[in-house]
């Protein structure tokens, strides 16, 4: 389990979309109920992402940031990898009715839109990767990224 979590958290590193799609649905499909997110449709968002930051906590070598203010808002998370000079950031949409490639699109859009990677620029990352990841139910899909560097 230990070497799926690191290589699932390393592919948010090497801008592995695919990986980190595959390994994220998987995980929510063997541990969360669609119980877990039936609560108001603009607290859903919260769920995933309290998910992924518990994941991530597990990297000791990563500065992991939640809903930080950055450019103009608040980056649902921000992570720094200090020693390899890579920074992401994850915009996290409930896909409702399973909408995915729009859900991704549009949490892409608010992290362009609000410059999120201002505060990684300022901490001298190189490289930048941005995410958008729209979960429904228990599933994750179509996550879109774009690189900055």
């Amino acid at each position: 389990m230990k070497n799926k979590l690191v290589n699932f958290c390393k592919a948010f590193e090497e801008n592995g979309a695919a990986t980190i799609e595959k390994g994220f649905t998987s995980y929510l499909r063997k541990t969360i109920s669609i119980r877990d997110t039936s609560v108001k449709k603009e607290m859903k968002d919260n769920f995933y992402h309290g998910i992924l930051l518990g994941l991530f906590g597990n990297m000791a070598d990563w500065k992991v940031k939640s809903n930080a203010e950055s450019g103009d808002g608040y980056s649902d998370i921000s992570v720094e990898v200090e020693d390899r000079e890579i920074g992401f950031i994850i915009k996290i949409k409930y896909a409702e009715n399973a909408a995915f490639d729009e859900s991704c699109k549009e949490a892409l859009r608010q992290i362009c839109d609000k410059n999120y990677e201002e505060t990684l620029i300022d901490d001298g990352m190189k490289t930048i990767y941005k995410y958008g990841i729209a979960c429904y139910k228990n599933a994750a899909g179509s996550f879109r990224n774009n690189l900055y560097s």
